[in-house]
C-alpha cells in the first residue's frame, strides 16, 4: 500500500495540521487494513479509515488547543527547493494561513470540504467514506465553502516571483537591513510566533512594517552572533526557511506569505515539540539564559 501513503498523509495532515499525528493516523489505518478481509477498494477503505480517525483526533485536539499557550500554528511541513511537491497545484492548500482557516470549521465540515474541494471526491463517495447521507455532505460542503471563500488567503500568482522576493527578504533579515525589510513588507504585515510556552517567542502578533523590520533586524544580529545558518526551503507549500544552530540543531522554521509584490505575513514555529520531526532541536531557553548570564 506504499503507493497510497502520499494521498493518505496529504488528507491526514490537512485535517490535523501535524506531521506526527498524520503519520500516526496513516500507520494505524494501514495496520487495520492488514487485518481486514474482503476489501474491494483499498483506496476507498483506507481513505475512509484515515478520515474518520482524523475526525476523532481533531475533536479531542480542539479541547487541548483551547488551553494552548500563545498562538497556535500547524506543525511545519518542510520540503527542499527541488521537491516537486512544493510546486504541486495543491500547494496553496498546505499553507499555514489556509490550515488556520480550516480550524474554524467543524471536524466533519473540514473533512467534507477537503475531500471534495481539494481531493476531488464526489459527494456520493464522501457520504460512503464518512457514513453520512449525500444530501448532508452537500450541505456541509456548501457551508464550509462559504466560510473558506469569505477569507481564503491570497498568494502571489507567480511562484517564481514569490521565491525571488522571499530570497531578498531572508537576505535582508540576515544582513539586518531595516530599510530593505520595510520596503518589502505590506502596510498591514504581521508576524506570528508559536513557542507553545516551551521556547522564547513573541507573545502576541506583531503588526506593521517598522516594528517587524526592527524585530527581524535584531533576529539577524542574533543569528550572526551565534553562527546560525538559514536554509531556504518550501514550508507548507510557501517560501520559507529553516534556521539551524552552528551544530546543525533546528532552532526555528519560518514561512512567508507573499501577495501583491509584498510580504503579508511571517509565521514562526519555535515550539520544540513541533520541530522534532526535522531532527535534533536547539535548546533556545538555555541559550537565552547563557546570554543573560554574561
Amino acid at each position: 500500500m506504499d503507493e497510497l501513503r502520499p494521498l493518505l498523509f496529504s488528507i491526514a495532515y490537512r485535517m490535523l495540521g501535524s506531521v506526527g499525528d498524520a503519520e500516526d493516523v496513516v500507520q494505524e489505518a494501514l495496520l487495520r487494513y492488514d487485518q481486514a478481509e474482503g476489501v474491494e477498494s483499498p483506496k476507498a477503505w483506507l481513505t475512509s479509515v484515515v478520515t474518520r480517525l482524523a475526525i476523532d483526533q481533531l475533536r479531542s485536539a480542539r479541547a487541548r488547543r483551547e488551553t494552548y499557550v500563545g498562538e497556535w500554528l500547524p506543525e511545519p511541513l518542510v520540503n527542499g527547493d527541488d521537491d516537486p511537491a512544493a510546486h504541486a497545484e495543491q500547494a496553496d492548500t498546505l499553507s499555514m494561513a489556509f490550515l488556520l482557516l480550516l480550524e474554524r470549521l467543524t471536524p466533519v465540515e473540514r473533512a467534507v470540504f477537503l475531500l471534495h474541494d481539494v481531493f476531488a471526491y464526489r459527494y456520493d463517495e464522501i457520504a460512503d467514506l464518512i457514513g453520512r447521507s449525500e444530501a448532508n455532505c452537500r450541505q456541509l460542503g456548501v457551508r464550509a465553502r462559504r466560510h473558506v471563500e469569505a477569507e481564503k488567503p491570497r498568494f502571489e500568482a507567480s511562484r517564481h516571483e514569490r521565491d525571488e522576493l522571499a530570497a531578498r527578504f531572508f537576505a535582508a533579515v540576515q544582513d539586518g537591513d531595516v530599510d530593505e525589510l520595510v520596503g518589502m513588507l505590506a502596510a498591514d504585515a504581521v508576524v506570528v510566533g508559536d513557542g507553545g510556552g516551551k521556547a522564547p517567542q513573541w507573545a502576541t502578533p506583531i503588526v506593521g512594517p517598522e516594528r517587524i523590520a526592527k524585530l527581524l533586524a535584531g533576529t539577524g544580529m542574533q543569528m550572526r552572533r551565534h553562527g546560525m545558518r538559514l536554509e531556504r526551503r518550501h514550508v507548507n507549500g510557501q517560501p520559507g526557511a529553516v534556521l539551524r544552530m552552528a551544530n546543525g540543531d533546528v532552532a526555528v522554521v519560518w514561512t512567508v506569505e507573499i501577495a501583491d509584490g509584498a510580504v503579508q505575513a511571517l509565521r514562526s514555529v519555535i515550539n520544540p515539540d513541533k520541530l522534532r520531526h526535522l531532527g535534533p532541536v536547539a535548546d533556545l531557553r538555555a541559550l537565552l539564559r547563557a546570554e543573560r548570564g554574561r
